[in-house]
């Protein structure tokens, strides 16, 4: 697996990506070189089958260039989305990310094919559960 953290993309839509909540599109574009997957949105269960079809699909006609997914624009990866971007990397796939969270779970992706240990913490408890403050004791 190989991260290409700093390299500058061409994208088709400039800016931030706007998609609607929950959504995910993908681009395929294809040179002499390359084959580049481009995602934006979020890359959650309803999507990774899709991604996944595209992704063999592209294996399966035999193009030798190496393929590439932007992760540029993607907003949140679930649980089954990091076993399909680890399963990529395995089979020699390269991303391109930008962002803390994305770059920190590729390379903890690529160093142990694992999920990273915050995504095993559960959410933070809300602080009024801590103290056992209720709406009505907090009005007394």
């Amino acid at each position: 697996m190989q991260l290409r953290a700093s390299e500058t993309r061409a994208s088709h839509w400039p800016g931030e990506c706007t998609l609607a909540s929950g959504m995910l599109r993908i681009t395929h574009a294809e040179t002499e070189t390359e084959q580049r997957l481009i995602l934006c949105g979020q890359l959650t269960s309803p999507w990774v089958a899709e991604l996944r079809a595209c992704w063999q699909q592209r294996r399966q006609v035999g193009f030798d260039a190496p393929t590439i997914v932007d992760l540029s624009d993607v907003t949140f990866i679930d649980e089954s989305g990091e076993k399909l971007l680890s399963e990529m990397g395995s089979d020699g796939v390269e991303f391109v990310a930008v962002g803390v969270e994305t770059v920190h779970l590729l390379e903890n992706l690529k160093g142990t094919g694992e999920r990273s240990l915050r995504r095993f913490i559960g959410p933070p408890v809300n602080q009024c559960e801590i103290c056992e403050v209720t709406k009505s004791d907090s009005g007394k």
